[in-house]
């Protein structure tokens, strides 16, 4: 199921479901509204989102409710949210699934946001996006992310990036699958239960912390991995970024071994860094080791 493209005069609609928004943040998100306005776009904020109900953010329900609301909101045609944090995966037994498969709209975050992408995917089949928060559109460096925000959701385009980025062979092969993944940590967390990721036939992509995840734990979400079946189920491994004291294809490598077959490449356009690509989890993507851009989108994720 696909989300409709953005126009201008779209409303944006901005969700907060991880840690609190400080006060330091407020000039940021104000330069990203900004940002967003000049581009012809309208925002609106969930009417929860500067709540500190509990000490460290608002409650799962009222976090729930905004992105309810949100989807249920006739105005809004994408929800970016704010910021990272920790615990995105509380609002998971209050959301109202049916609304949003309903109601389908752009959704788009990264890092502790993978959870919230990566359920909302797998409980209706609406294509989500792992790509900047809203707040990092202008919280660091360059203008990569949102290049790649309009790119994606304004003009509809199936490239991955830029020309120069660079794509890394770490194991060689070619497969197909649907994109499914985000921020390691969070991706394991939802390997098993009620609130899991279908990993069948799906090309995993994969990005980490090193300030948060160490290669040591780094190493111990790979293996519950592996002892819990995904690589037994996947087609292939994209990795993103990791600024660790070991690589973090050496950790996956060390963990693996030769039992696996799938394809592996790494590139540093998404993950905790100011590149950051828009990826849409749930679209059916190509790995071939054989080309210069070994990944690609083989299908529309905007209508």
């Amino acid at each position: 199921m696909l989300p409709n493209k953005l126009e201008k005069g779209d409303y944006i609609g901005l969700i907060s479901p991880s840690s609190t928004i400080e006060k330091d943040d407020l000039e940021i998100i104000n330069n990203s509204i900004m940002l967003m306005e000049g581009a012809g776009f309208k925002v609106k904020f969930g009417n929860n989102v500067l709540l500190n109900s509990t000490g460290y953010g608002a409650t799962a329900k009222e976090k729930a409710e905004d992105i309810n609301n949100l989807f249920k909101d006739k105005e809004v045609k994408a929800i970016f949210c704010i910021s990272g944090g920790f615990n995105s995966n509380s609002v998971f037994e209050y959301l109202d699934f049916d609304a949003i498969k309903y109601n389908p709209k752009i959704i788009c975050g990264f890092s502790d946001s993978t959870s919230l992408t990566n359920i909302i995917y797998a409980k209706t089949g609406l294509i989500t996006f792992n790509g900047p928060t809203f707040k990092s559109l202008t919280s660091w460096q360059t203008e990569y992310g949102f290049k790649e925000v309009m790119k994606r959701f304004v003009q509809g385009s199936l490239d991955l990036g830029e020309k120069d980025d660079e794509y890394i062979t770490i194991r060689n092969g070619q497969a197909k699958g649907k994109l499914v993944g985000g921020n390691l940590s969070l991706v394991n967390e939802m390997v098993n239960g009620k609130y899991s990721i279908d990993f069948t036939d799906k090309i995993l992509f994969l990005e980490e912390l090193f300030l948060e995840s160490p290669p040591g734990l780094v190493s111990n979400y790979f293996y519950n991995m592996k002892q819990n079946g995904v690589f037994d189920k996947i087609k292939g491994i994209w990795l993103g970024n990791y600024d660790g004291s070991v690589a973090i294809e050496q950790i996956l490598l060390d963990t693996i071994g030769n039992e696996y077959k799938f394809p592996i490449i790494k590139s540093n356009n998404f993950g905790h860094i100011d590149k950051k690509l828009v990826i849409p989890i749930g679209t059916m993507a190509e790995i071939d080791t054989n080309k210069d851009k070994k990944i690609e989108l083989l299908e529309n994720c905007v209508n």
